[in-house]
């Protein structure tokens, strides 16, 4: 596997290695041991136990977004699409932070077979760019109801370029009523 930082620190993109032949291909999605050590050779911190795996499947314009945990149940997300194609945000919510607000958007698809690693700290964000796009994450953290934030996905002060070219997505009601950046609990 290839690790390729983004310009947000700590947020990567993780290139699998794939083997192929006549018979079609292979490859290991996820190896703890593997992911910790390479974070570490770019001078991250290791992921940690995953305890939760989520699994959505949108048709394109659905954008589910842009979510995160407060702590004591910030999570880390291992981000993949197993059918289809998707935009995946990362957005950095850490006050402390001199990137705060600032994000990065990924194409991930089952084609590129890419992942991105978003730390804790961090919103994300998924926009489908197909009908049936499948998309699996793991989680450093368990669902927490009472800690679950969300931050306006058009919110001027982020900049996010969405490519929805000129259409308006389908957002959940919860998404739809989030606040902006200004207004949002975040990190500290």
């Amino acid at each position: 596997m290839k690790l390729v930082p983004t310009a947000l620190p700590g947020v990567v993109v993780v290139e699998p290695t794939v083997h192929a032949d006549d018979r079609g291909w292979f490859m290991e999605s996820f190896n703890a041991t593997r992911f910790d050590a390479a974070l570490q050779a770019i001078g991250l911190l290791p992921a940690g136990a995953f305890v939760q795996d989520n699994h959505s499947c949108s048709r394109a314009g659905v954008l589910r977004g842009l979510h995160h945990q407060l702590p004591p149940h910030a999570q880390g997300k291992l981000v993949r699409v197993l059918q289809g194609r998707a935009f995946d945000v990362a957005v950095d919510l850490r006050r402390s932070s001199p990137r705060f607000g600032h994000w990065v958007g990924v194409e991930l698809s089952a084609g590129n077979r890419r992942q991105l690693w978003i730390p804790p700290g961090f919103g994300h964000g998924v926009l489908a760019l197909e009908d049936g796009t499948e998309v699996h994450y793991k989680n450093t953290a368990a669902y927490a109801p009472r800690h679950e934030r969300a931050i306006r996905f058009d919110d001027p002060q982020l900049g996010i370029a969405w490519p929805l070219n000129g259409r308006q997505p389908t957002l959940s009601a919860r998404d739809a009523a989030a606040p902006g950046l200004d207004a949002a609990d975040v990190f500290d």
